[in-house]
């Protein structure tokens, strides 16, 4: 850590460090919460050791969660931070806009250029200006971080349980998921951008899984994180089965007053996906693995409807560019092998969108909202009843 002249002050910096221990703990929490596997729910591929986008060696994760008031000052909302390797150094990269109802800023630096020099950060939708400002003002305090020039900050639109007019994520957060963000597991659900966040008319919020490729075609790790906040009730599939349109109860309750400004139309909303590789993939081939992310989508219940913002970023983390040199000569993954990466992007996805609505718990936000969380029970019932329970 080091002070930059006329930036910023040692003494704003711890300031800005400062944690609160109810958001500690409930992201504590959310890390032991049970998983889509753990309630018998089947899915396609071998998942990595911890099943999260930190399989792939080198990627980080943090969660800022912001949680405090009630009624029409209620605030739920919070800042995911993924970063590629503890260092920002720069890795092959690509993104891809399947529904563009929505921001992801520095996209158009990576499809031009090819990489990503940026950690990725999700928040909600009206925070995107403070958590850029934040990034640069975090790189150019921390030592061993080149200054980032244009940071890659997504988002999606938690107006339905959070005071997001009052702009309540603050530079201090941004900090905190940038110096939290940590290898092992992921925490999911409420937590981070995903706090405030609605999935197929349940709590949604942030989900992960991973994948491992057959050895014969290069044992590779895929890793997914997405930030879910899309989708209809009635079209949510979990494991081919359409949930959604057989459990009972539990509608979203929102009490909107007559005045609020409302976006997006109810049912609407957006996901942001974050797609992690070890495979030596070049930026046009991190494009095609992100062209099967919706096919992941698909399979949950997604038909990327007028409002959802379906924005997806994919990195390799194979070490590749050397600046210094004229020319430059990289690693790459043959087409014969790349299929069994599209298939683990398309299994990883869809999971990854489950353990978010496993792991998400009943919320009451603003206005007192109510979004209650997939039912454990129902799910495993219908799934038993369509054969599809694992074990049974």
């Amino acid at each position: 850590m080091r002070t930059i002249p006329g930036r910023i002050t040692l003494a704003a910096l711890l300031a800005i460090a400062l944690v609160a221990a109810a958001p500690a703990a409930a992201e504590d929490a959310a890390r032991s919460k049970p998983r889509a596997r753990e309630l018998g729910i089947p899915f396609d591929g071998a998942p990595g050791p911890l099943d999260a986008i930190t399989d792939v060696d080198g990627v980080l994760v943090g969660h800022s969660t912001v949680i405090s008031g009630e009624g029409a000052r209620a605030v739920r909302t919070g800042v995911t931070a993924v970063k590629a390797n503890a260092g920002i150094r720069g890795v092959w990269a690509a993104v891809h806009s399947h529904n563009g109802d929505g921001e992801l800023t520095g996209s158009h630096f990576i499809a031009e250029k090819g990489y990503l020099i940026s950690p990725v950060l999700i928040t909600n939708t009206l925070s995107v200006g403070t958590v850029h400002e934040a990034t640069i003002r975090w790189s150019l305090a921390t030592e061993g971080i080149e200054p980032v020039a244009l940071p890659v900050v997504g988002e999606t639109w938690d107006g339905d349980l959070n005071d997001i007019y009052g702009l309540h994520v603050e530079a201090r957060h941004v900090f905190e998921a940038l110096d939290g963000a940590a290898g092992g597991p992921v925490a999911e659900g409420n937590v981070g951008g995903g706090t405030g966040m609605i999935c197929h008319g349940f709590k949604g919020g942030i989900g992960t899984a991973s994948r491992v490729v057959p050895e014969e075609d290069g044992g590779f790790t895929v890793g997914v994180l997405v930030q879910a906040n899309y989708g209809s009730r009635r079209e949510l599939r979990i494991a081919g089965v359409p949930v959604g349109r057989e459990i009972a109860g539990l509608e979203p309750a929102i009490h909107e007053p007559e005045d609020a400004i409302g976006y997006p139309p109810s049912g609407d909303g957006s996901i942001i996906v974050v797609v992690a590789t070890d495979a030596p993939l070049l930026p046009h081939q991190l494009q095609r693995v992100l062209r099967r992310v919706p096919m992941g989508l698909a399979r949950a219940g997604s038909y990327a409807s007028t409002w959802s913002g379906d924005i997806f970023v994919a990195f390799s983390t194979v070490e590749g560019r050397d600046l210094t040199a004229i020319e430059g000569a990289a690693r790459y993954l043959r087409d014969r092998r790349i299929d069994a990466v599209f298939l683990a992007t398309v299994q990883a996805v869809e999971e990854a969108i489950v353990n978010a609505l496993i792991a998400a718990e009943t919320m009451t936000g603003i206005h007192g909202n109510t979004v209650h969380a997939l039912p454990h029970d129902q799910v495993r019932e219908i799934l038993r009843r369509h054969g599809r329970l694992a074990g049974e």
